[in-house]
């Protein structure tokens, strides 16, 4: 049979001293109010300030104007100038001098022949021969006023082609142009077809020959150029 060690009398009387003391201690703080305060410390939350740290804007610099460009001055257009060239004058006929034959060798006298009856005064008839019929012409009336005046080429007025065209052209009886040529040239071929076919549009007074029109040739000038 075993029985238990006995503790010295000593450590019990110093393990309940301290649980006294701790108990007194306990209600002391109660009584005092220093667990509230603790427990109060212990409530209040830390408060944490985060400073951020702001830059100042930046001013932006006012944007530029956007410049001006300004088109290309383009050249303005003149119609072209019509100038009518002068028919040249009708060719007048031509006589020429005959020479007078030779008198025949007188015959030998014969029987007197009745003499002719002499033509009745106030008649009209002449011992003379009656003048050749010259024809009465008028030439064309080529008036420029009644021509629409033709279209400046596009391209021409891009590459600044100008110049002066010389035309011939044929005008029927009704006064209508059935052909054209070009006498002199503008220096151009955009220029020069431009003029004819601005002239096929036109129509004129024809030429006449004792009051009956008739087909006839005439002449004129277009001249292009560009106004600055």
């Amino acid at each position: 049979m075993s029985y238990p060690e006995a503790r010295p009398l000593g450590r019990r009387v110093t393990g309940l001293l301290l649980v006294g003391l701790l108990h007194v201690v306990l209600i002391y703080a109660l009584t005092q109010g220093l667990a509230r305060k603790v427990i109060e410390v212990v409530r209040n939350p830390l408060e944490v300030k985060i400073v951020e740290t702001v830059k100042p804007p930046v001013e932006k610099p006012p944007p530029l104007p956007a410049p001006k460009i300004a088109p290309p001055a383009l050249p303005r257009i003149a119609p072209p100038e019509v100038k009518v060239q002068p028919p040249p004058p009708p060719a007048l006929p031509s006589v020429s001098p005959v020479k007078p034959a030779e008198p025949a060798p007188a015959p030998a006298p014969a029987a007197a022949a009745p003499a002719p009856p002499q033509p009745a005064a106030g008649s009209g008839q002449g011992v003379a021969a009656a003048k050749p019929h010259v024809p009465v012409r008028t030439a064309a009336v080529v008036d420029a006023r009644a021509c629409e005046k033709p279209r400046y080429p596009p391209a021409s007025v891009r590459a600044n082609e100008t110049g002066t065209v010389l035309l011939s052209f044929l005008i029927d009886v009704t006064g209508r142009v059935l052909e054209s040529r070009v006498d002199r040239s503008s220096g151009f071929h955009r220029l020069d077809e431009a003029a004819r076919n601005g002239l096929a549009l036109c129509k004129f007074r024809p030429a006449t020959v004792d009051g009956k029109p008739e087909q006839s040739w005439a002449k004129i000038e277009y001249e292009w150029k560009l106004v600055d």
